[in-house]
Protein backbone atom coordinates (compact mmCIF):
# COMPACT_ATOMS: atom_id res chain seq x y z
CA UNK A 1 0.00 0.00 0.00
CA UNK A 2 1.58 3.31 -1.05
CA UNK A 3 2.41 5.90 1.58
CA UNK A 4 0.36 9.07 1.86
CA UNK A 5 2.44 12.23 1.42
CA UNK A 6 1.60 15.79 2.43
CA UNK A 7 3.16 19.16 1.61
CA UNK A 8 5.41 20.45 4.38
CA UNK A 9 6.93 23.93 4.53
CA UNK A 10 10.28 24.45 6.21
CA UNK A 11 9.50 27.12 8.79
CA UNK A 12 12.90 27.21 10.48
CA UNK A 13 16.39 25.69 10.37
CA UNK A 14 18.58 25.81 13.49
CA UNK A 15 22.24 24.82 13.88
CA UNK A 16 22.29 22.44 16.86
CA UNK A 17 25.92 21.26 16.97
CA UNK A 18 28.62 20.97 14.27
CA UNK A 19 27.21 19.05 11.28
CA UNK A 20 23.76 18.68 12.86
CA UNK A 21 20.75 20.88 12.12
CA UNK A 22 17.20 21.00 13.43
CA UNK A 23 14.55 21.34 10.74
CA UNK A 24 11.06 22.57 11.63
CA UNK A 25 8.16 21.80 9.29
CA UNK A 26 4.50 22.81 8.98
CA UNK A 27 2.09 20.49 7.16
CA UNK A 28 -0.33 22.62 5.19
CA UNK A 29 -3.08 20.02 4.72
CA UNK A 30 -3.39 19.13 8.42
CA UNK A 31 -4.62 20.96 11.52
CA UNK A 32 -2.59 18.81 13.90
CA UNK A 33 0.52 16.65 13.84
CA UNK A 34 -0.39 13.70 16.05
CA UNK A 35 1.57 10.46 15.95
CA UNK A 36 3.04 7.76 18.18
CA UNK A 37 6.25 8.98 19.89
CA UNK A 38 9.14 7.06 18.34
CA UNK A 39 7.79 7.05 14.80
CA UNK A 40 9.63 8.41 11.76
CA UNK A 41 8.65 10.16 8.56
CA UNK A 42 9.89 9.99 4.97
CA UNK A 43 11.03 13.14 3.19
CA UNK A 44 10.77 13.06 -0.61
CA UNK A 45 13.70 15.18 -1.70
CA UNK A 46 14.48 16.78 -5.11
CA UNK A 47 17.73 14.84 -5.56
CA UNK A 48 19.12 13.08 -8.62
CA UNK A 49 18.91 9.41 -7.74
CA UNK A 50 16.52 6.48 -8.07
CA UNK A 51 15.51 6.51 -4.39
CA UNK A 52 14.53 10.08 -3.49
CA UNK A 53 12.98 9.43 -0.08
CA UNK A 54 14.89 9.49 3.21
CA UNK A 55 13.69 8.38 6.65
CA UNK A 56 14.14 10.55 9.75
CA UNK A 57 12.86 10.00 13.28
CA UNK A 58 10.55 12.73 14.56
CA UNK A 59 12.22 14.63 17.39
CA UNK A 60 9.25 16.66 18.60
CA UNK A 61 6.32 15.57 20.74
CA UNK A 62 2.96 14.72 19.17
CA UNK A 63 0.48 17.59 19.11
CA UNK A 64 -3.30 17.70 18.93
CA UNK A 65 -3.32 21.46 18.41
CA UNK A 66 -0.42 22.25 16.03
CA UNK A 67 0.51 21.05 12.55
CA UNK A 68 4.29 21.33 13.05
CA UNK A 69 7.04 18.81 13.73
CA UNK A 70 10.82 18.73 14.11
CA UNK A 71 13.59 16.58 12.64
CA UNK A 72 17.22 16.58 13.80
CA UNK A 73 19.56 15.59 10.98
CA UNK A 74 23.31 14.94 10.77
CA UNK A 75 25.26 15.70 7.60
CA UNK A 76 26.36 12.38 6.12
CA UNK A 77 29.55 12.29 4.03
CA UNK A 78 28.52 11.66 0.44
CA UNK A 79 24.84 11.51 1.34
CA UNK A 80 22.72 13.10 -1.38
CA UNK A 81 19.78 13.65 0.95
CA UNK A 82 21.59 15.40 3.77
CA UNK A 83 23.81 17.33 1.33
CA UNK A 84 20.67 18.78 -0.21
CA UNK A 85 19.11 19.60 3.16
CA UNK A 86 22.28 21.26 4.48
CA UNK A 87 23.39 23.13 1.36
CA UNK A 88 20.23 23.92 -0.61
CA UNK A 89 17.12 23.67 1.58
CA UNK A 90 16.04 26.97 3.10
CA UNK A 91 13.27 28.48 5.12
CA UNK A 92 10.09 28.70 3.07
CA UNK A 93 10.86 25.70 0.87
CA UNK A 94 8.18 23.04 0.52
CA UNK A 95 8.82 19.29 0.51
CA UNK A 96 6.71 16.17 0.38
CA UNK A 97 6.55 14.38 3.73
CA UNK A 98 4.91 11.05 4.52
CA UNK A 99 2.49 10.24 7.29
CA UNK A 100 4.35 9.06 10.42
CA UNK A 101 5.26 5.38 10.27
CA UNK A 102 7.21 2.78 12.24
CA UNK A 103 6.68 0.55 15.27
CA UNK A 104 9.56 1.70 17.50
CA UNK A 105 7.12 3.50 19.77
CA UNK A 106 3.75 2.34 21.00
CA UNK A 107 0.38 4.00 21.66
CA UNK A 108 0.39 6.21 24.75
CA UNK A 109 0.01 3.94 27.80
CA UNK A 110 -1.87 4.68 31.02
CA UNK A 111 1.40 3.90 32.77
CA UNK A 112 4.76 2.27 32.07
CA UNK A 113 4.85 -1.02 33.93
CA UNK A 114 8.64 -1.37 33.75
CA UNK A 115 11.54 0.96 34.39
CA UNK A 116 12.70 2.44 31.06
CA UNK A 117 16.23 2.73 29.72
CA UNK A 118 16.79 4.71 26.52
CA UNK A 119 20.19 4.15 24.88
CA UNK A 120 21.27 6.23 21.90
CA UNK A 121 24.15 7.62 19.90
CA UNK A 122 24.12 10.79 17.83
CA UNK A 123 20.79 11.74 16.28
CA UNK A 124 19.38 8.51 17.70
CA UNK A 125 18.23 10.74 20.56
CA UNK A 126 15.40 12.04 18.35
CA UNK A 127 12.70 9.43 19.15
CA UNK A 128 13.58 9.54 22.85
CA UNK A 129 13.16 13.29 22.98
CA UNK A 130 9.71 12.79 21.46
CA UNK A 131 8.87 10.09 24.03
CA UNK A 132 10.17 12.09 26.99
CA UNK A 133 8.29 15.24 26.07
CA UNK A 134 5.12 13.21 25.58
CA UNK A 135 5.55 11.58 29.00
CA UNK A 136 6.03 15.05 30.50
CA UNK A 137 3.11 16.63 28.66
CA UNK A 138 0.65 13.90 29.61
CA UNK A 139 2.13 13.18 33.04
CA UNK A 140 2.33 9.47 32.27
CA UNK A 141 3.22 7.45 35.39
CA UNK A 142 6.47 5.48 35.18
CA UNK A 143 8.92 3.60 37.39
CA UNK A 144 11.98 5.57 36.34
CA UNK A 145 13.57 6.59 33.05
CA UNK A 146 17.28 6.72 32.22
CA UNK A 147 18.61 8.22 28.98
CA UNK A 148 22.16 7.14 28.11
CA UNK A 149 23.28 9.37 25.24
CA UNK A 150 26.61 8.69 23.53
CA UNK A 151 28.67 11.11 21.46
CA UNK A 152 32.31 11.47 20.56
CA UNK A 153 32.93 14.94 21.98
CA UNK A 154 31.17 17.32 24.34
CA UNK A 155 30.44 19.70 21.46
CA UNK A 156 28.46 16.91 19.75
CA UNK A 157 25.87 16.40 22.51
CA UNK A 158 22.39 17.00 21.15
CA UNK A 159 19.68 18.68 23.23
CA UNK A 160 22.06 18.70 26.20
CA UNK A 161 20.66 21.76 27.96
CA UNK A 162 17.10 20.60 27.38
CA UNK A 163 17.83 17.13 28.79
CA UNK A 164 19.52 18.63 31.84
CA UNK A 165 16.50 20.85 32.43
CA UNK A 166 14.17 17.91 31.90
CA UNK A 167 15.75 16.20 34.90
CA UNK A 168 14.24 18.98 37.01
CA UNK A 169 10.84 18.93 35.30
CA UNK A 170 10.27 15.18 34.97
CA UNK A 171 10.45 13.27 38.27
CA UNK A 172 12.33 10.00 38.03
CA UNK A 173 14.22 10.95 34.86
CA UNK A 174 18.02 10.71 34.69
CA UNK A 175 20.19 11.93 31.82
CA UNK A 176 23.65 10.36 31.37
CA UNK A 177 25.78 11.75 28.51
CA UNK A 178 28.79 9.59 27.60
CA UNK A 179 31.75 10.75 25.51
CA UNK A 180 34.02 8.30 23.70
CA UNK A 181 36.81 10.63 22.52
CA UNK A 182 36.69 13.68 24.79
CA UNK A 183 40.09 14.47 26.35
CA UNK A 184 39.31 17.82 27.96
CA UNK A 185 40.03 18.01 31.68
CA UNK A 186 36.92 20.19 31.98
CA UNK A 187 34.63 17.26 31.18
CA UNK A 188 33.58 15.68 34.49
CA UNK A 189 30.96 13.33 33.10
CA UNK A 190 31.14 9.75 31.85
CA UNK A 191 33.78 8.70 29.33
CA UNK A 192 33.83 5.64 27.10
CA UNK A 193 30.91 3.95 25.42
CA UNK A 194 27.24 3.59 26.26
CA UNK A 195 27.67 -0.16 26.81
CA UNK A 196 29.72 0.30 29.95
CA UNK A 197 27.00 2.44 31.50
CA UNK A 198 23.95 0.20 31.07
CA UNK A 199 25.96 -2.90 31.98
CA UNK A 200 26.95 -1.25 35.25
CA UNK A 201 23.51 0.16 36.02
CA UNK A 202 21.55 -3.00 35.31
CA UNK A 203 23.88 -5.86 36.20
CA UNK A 204 21.62 -6.79 39.13
CA UNK A 205 18.27 -5.77 37.63
CA UNK A 206 16.09 -7.62 35.19
CA UNK A 207 12.71 -5.84 35.08
CA UNK A 208 13.78 -3.17 32.56
CA UNK A 209 12.41 -2.17 29.16
CA UNK A 210 15.19 -1.05 26.82
CA UNK A 211 14.80 1.16 23.77
CA UNK A 212 17.94 1.58 21.64
CA UNK A 213 18.49 3.91 18.68
CA UNK A 214 21.56 5.04 16.77
CA UNK A 215 24.51 3.66 14.89
CA UNK A 216 24.11 0.09 13.66
CA UNK A 217 27.33 -1.21 15.22
CA UNK A 218 26.33 0.14 18.63
CA UNK A 219 22.88 -1.42 18.45
CA UNK A 220 24.09 -4.87 17.41
CA UNK A 221 26.59 -4.88 20.28
CA UNK A 222 23.98 -3.68 22.76
CA UNK A 223 21.44 -6.31 21.73
CA UNK A 224 24.03 -9.05 22.20
CA UNK A 225 25.19 -7.64 25.54
CA UNK A 226 21.65 -7.46 26.91
CA UNK A 227 20.96 -11.01 25.76
CA UNK A 228 24.02 -12.21 27.66
CA UNK A 229 22.85 -10.23 30.72
CA UNK A 230 19.64 -12.24 30.73
CA UNK A 231 17.19 -9.85 29.11
CA UNK A 232 14.59 -11.35 26.81
CA UNK A 233 13.94 -10.32 23.22
CA UNK A 234 10.72 -8.56 24.28
CA UNK A 235 12.71 -6.43 26.74
CA UNK A 236 14.73 -4.81 23.95
CA UNK A 237 13.36 -2.65 21.12
CA UNK A 238 15.68 -0.94 18.67
CA UNK A 239 15.78 1.33 15.62
CA UNK A 240 18.80 1.10 13.33
CA UNK A 241 20.47 4.14 11.74
CA UNK A 242 22.80 3.45 8.80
Amino acid sequence: MPLTFYTAEIIDIVDEVPNVKRFFFRIEELNKCDFIPGQFTMLDLPIDCKQTTRAYSIASAPSTSENTFELVIVLKDGGLGTTYLFNKAKKGDKLKVSVPIGKFGKPRPDLFEKELCFVCTGTGIAPFRSMLLDILNYKIPHKGITLISGSRYEKDLLYRKEMEELQEKLPGFKYIPVLSRENSVDWKGEKGYVHEIYKSLYKDKIDIQFYICGWKVMILEAVENLKQMGFKKADVKYELYD
